[in-house]
């Protein structure tokens, strides 16, 4: 069945993936009728910009509807379109078309509901949207009005058109629609988990929105086991445990996964404050040289990190410069000493940090569980998978781009594991990772010049015929938010 959705108007390419991804999660590709059908149907409503809020989507039924709409961070509502039109009289004549068994059950006495008036693009005051209610009284509504607790919510919405230049996507003609909430995105969790109320922080923590997005990608859920390598402060683990989702963290930085600021400020009385079930384990850990024991495999249901590729942070691993060198060999430290010991570390290339991450899930991730991370690219060439590390155990499923700067963005990758580990797979993929490196080693392997290219203006680097002179594709209030 077609549902009319809308999207809140931000991170714009970051709808779609998460709408799919929990369209999957909550068994929208079960359907018989569908075999080997992955990917949902999607259509603009009339003279609508792909960039428009609104959508219409095919989904199974009202049940995956809800589930999506309720949890979903990018979703305003899921609507059961009743009608829509270019006019009132349109939509009038559209909604008394509807079929009646549609209807009828949400219109009898023994219901409440509530009628909300919405617009995109332009603003209603109380008295136009009070003169849209009382234009729908040609629907036989016999329940009463409750406004605080509904049997049935139903929405008018309306589209502002070209003619008002408000950095918006452009509507050639205005567009009324009128539905039936099916379920509606929870915002509140936000101000809940944001970062400024955080209890510990660190200068990597991720945004809480971008973190349940993550969470959201990568599919968490009570009874998965959700991996973070590169944990920090624990700020992606805390939106996978929101979801009920059990969390195991690393990170190469033993004062931050053991420490912290004190007993009271640390990675464990982050999930104390939200009241989310602690982590398994928290381990003092390196991506390059990773603590499993050998034959160990198919492990998490999910991998969802933020690997370190040098602009607030550089990617370190074990061993220290002169140890890696030769200079000096492998040591053992005093037992008088293992307390407060640090280890010493080296330089992480980027490139040695996403083969060794891949590897891994590889190897530690169930058959279609989610590896979920960021991985930045250059603007300056088209965006296109050829930029992306690959792996012969997992497909590519979905990329979302975040603008860092006029040079560089960031891509959230979703892959998802589709064979098992095997040393000739390891292999093959050692060969796709040598080609990529070298394809790509101008930038991937300088993570200082990317570090000064995201906080550096793009005209005291570049000539005036440089490819950013070019004239940029037109951007909108909200996209890159």
């Amino acid at each position: 069945m077609w549902y009319l959705c809308v999207f809140y108007h931000r991170l714009l390419d970051y709808r779609k993936p998460e709408f799919e991804s929990l369209a999957d999660l909550f068994g929208a590709f079960e359907d018989k009728r569908r075999p080997g059908n992955r990917v949902l149907q999607w259509r603009l409503p009339q003279h609508h910009h792909p960039d428009s809020p609104f959508y219409f989507v095919d989904l199974p039924s009202e049940d995956v509807a809800k589930n999506v709409a309720n949890r979903s961070i990018l979703v305003k509502g899921i609507y059961e379109l009743w009608g829509e039109g270019g006019s009132y009289e349109e939509l009038e004549e559209a909604v008394k078309s509807y079929p009646d068994e549609r209807k009828l059950p949400y219109l009898g006495s023994e219901s409440t509901f509530k009628i909300t008036v919405d617009s995109f693009g332009k603003v209603m005051s109380l008295l136009e949207q009070n003169e849209r209610i009382r234009g729908l009284s040609y629907i036989s509504f016999k329940g009463r009005v409750n406004l605080k607790n509904p049997d049935h919510n139903f929405w008018l919405m309306e589209t502002d058109d070209i003619a008002t230049n408000n950095g918006l996507p452009p509507v050639a003609q205005r567009r009324i629609f009128f539905g039936r909430e099916v379920g509606g995105a929870d915002r509140k969790l936000l101000p809940t988990y944001q970062l400024k109320s955080r209890n510990y922080l660190g200068p990597t923590a991720m945004d809480a929105e971008m973190a349940f997005l993550m969470a959201n990608q990568a599919q968490a859920a009570p009874g998965k086991l959700v991996y973070d390598p590169f944990v920090g402060t624990g700020s992606i683990l805390v939106s996978a445990a929101h979801f009920g989702a059990m969390t195991m963290g690393a990170d190469i930085d033993i004062r931050v996964v053991r420490d912290g600021r004190g007993p009271d400020r640390n990675v464990w009385s982050n999930f104390k404050q939200y009241g989310l079930p602690m982590p398994i384990a928290l381990l003092r850990a390196d991506n390059n040289l990773p603590p499993w024991r050998p034959g160990l495999k198919e492990v998490f249901d999910a991998i969802i990190c933020d690997p370190p590729y040098g602009v607030r942070a550089g990617g370190r691993k074990s061993g220290g410069r002169k140890l890696l060198k030769g200079v000096i060999g492998p040591y053992t430290v005093p037992d008088d000493k293992r307390a407060d010991h640090i280890p010493s570390t080296a330089p992480y290339s980027l490139a040695e940090c996403v083969h060794d991450l891949l590897d891994l899930a590889a190897r530690m991730l169930v058959i279609g569980g989610r590896l979920v991370f960021f991985y930045p690219v250059s603007r300056e060439e088209d965006l296109c998978e050829d930029h992306f590390p690959e792996h012969p155990c997992f497909e590519l499923v979905a990329t979302s781009e975040q603008i860092l700067s006029s040079r560089y963005s960031r891509v959230l990758l979703t892959m998802v594991k589709t064979s098992s580990y095997t040393e000739e797979l390891a292999l093959a993929a050692w060969m796709k990772h040598l080609e990529f490196k070298a394809n790509h080693s101008k930038w991937l392997e300088e993570g200082k010049n990317l570090h000064s290219s995201v906080f550096s203006p793009a005209d005291v680097h570049h000539s005036g015929d440089s490819k950013l002179s070019k004239e940029s594709k037109r951007k909108y209030r909200g996209k890159y938010v």
